[in-house]
């Protein structure tokens, strides 16, 4: 019975992780038409940008790309007549590394946001990325009261811990 009801809550937490996901997309999609340009020349770019293979895997990881990508069917694969793509990668809880594909994704790929970010050293260094390069990130799980305070940007977003 606990196996099914800890399989239940999981669920839930995905269903919620991507709801706030495709909200956002359809947000950065509005902002986009509104300035009279898609927010992306292919559309609506998302990236999930966690740790699947330590220590936090479980908490966000691959169940977490899987909520985002069962989101995305569920609204047809597009908000606001735009085309919802999704990018993933490994941080493996590195800021450095999590950086660095931060600013590959926003300056190569068209990334638009970047979300999950739920270790506190990975979520201040791509914060830092997403300020300089005024895209958005959106932490969710991170605890330091410095994202919201001294490393507090105009682009980042807190969602929940």
């Amino acid at each position: 019975m606990r196996v099914l009801l800890d399989k239940l809550h999981r669920e839930e937490i995905m269903k919620i992780s991507a709801r706030s996901i495709l909200l956002t997309a359809a947000v950065i999609a509005a902002c986009g038409m509104l300035a009279g340009a898609t927010a992306s020349a292919q559309g609506v770019k998302i990236g999930v940008l966690n740790d699947q293979s330590g220590v936090y895997a479980d908490f966000s990881g691959k169940g977490s790309v899987e909520g985002a990508k069962m989101a995305i069917e569920d609204f047809g694969g597009s908000v606001l007549g735009q085309k919802i793509e999704l990018v993933t990668a490994d941080h493996q809880n590195k800021p450095d590394l999590a950086s660095a594909i931060a600013r590959r994704w926003y300056d190569a790929e068209g990334v638009d946001m970047i979300t999950d970010l739920n270790n506190s050293s990975v979520a201040l260094a791509v914060q830092q990325v997403a300020a300089d390069k005024k895209k958005i990130d959106i932490v969710v799980g991170s605890s330091t009261p410095a994202l919201t305070g001294s490393a507090c940007a105009p682009y980042g977003f807190q969602w929940a811990f």
